[in-house]
């Protein structure tokens, strides 16, 4: 069955995305719970219409993060975190962090939801790597250092 999604959806696609699911997901599950809509030929229109509108402003955001990701990828963020006698910290580090730190570093604010830390959270000093989504074509690693307080 072919529906048009309504919102992002993990493992599936984004908004105004039209993708084939099974019958009973999409009766069961994605319709009643307002996720999505059944893509009659109708829908098909409107969506058509709205990607058309959309095409510009969209653009435009692509092009503001791909400058954004310019500007992350020149800086160096540093953590620090209380840390122990074995160089284990003391709680972990977390995407709330690093979103906090490049913002209290640099003035860029960057949304917690859209970093990914691999592991979902660092226990030990050193340098990591986090994979950042500012829109869902730009997408980039950023490095950056945990250190003792």
């Amino acid at each position: 069955m072919e529906i048009i999604l309504k919102q992002d959806i993990p493992n599936l696609g984004f908004k105004d995305d039209l993708v084939a699911v099974k019958d009973g997901y999409a009766t069961n599950y994605l319709i009643p719970k307002g996720m999505a809509i059944m893509a009659l030929p109708s829908e098909k229109k409107k969506l058509a219409e709205t990607i058309r509108q959309r095409a510009f402003k969209e653009e435009k955001v692509k092009k503001e993060a791909e400058k954004l990701a310019e500007q992350l990828q020149e800086i160096n963020v540093k953590i620090g975190a209380k840390v122990g006698t074995s160089g284990k910290i003391f709680g972990s580090v977390n995407a709330l962090q690093i979103a906090e730190a490049i913002k209290d570093q640099f003035g860029i604010d960057i949304d917690r939801k859209k970093i990914m830390v691999d592991g979902d959270a660092i226990k030990e000093t050193g340098i990591y790597t986090a994979k950042i989504n500012l829109h869902k074509e730009v997408r980039f690693d950023l490095r950056f250092e945990v250190v003792p307080e």
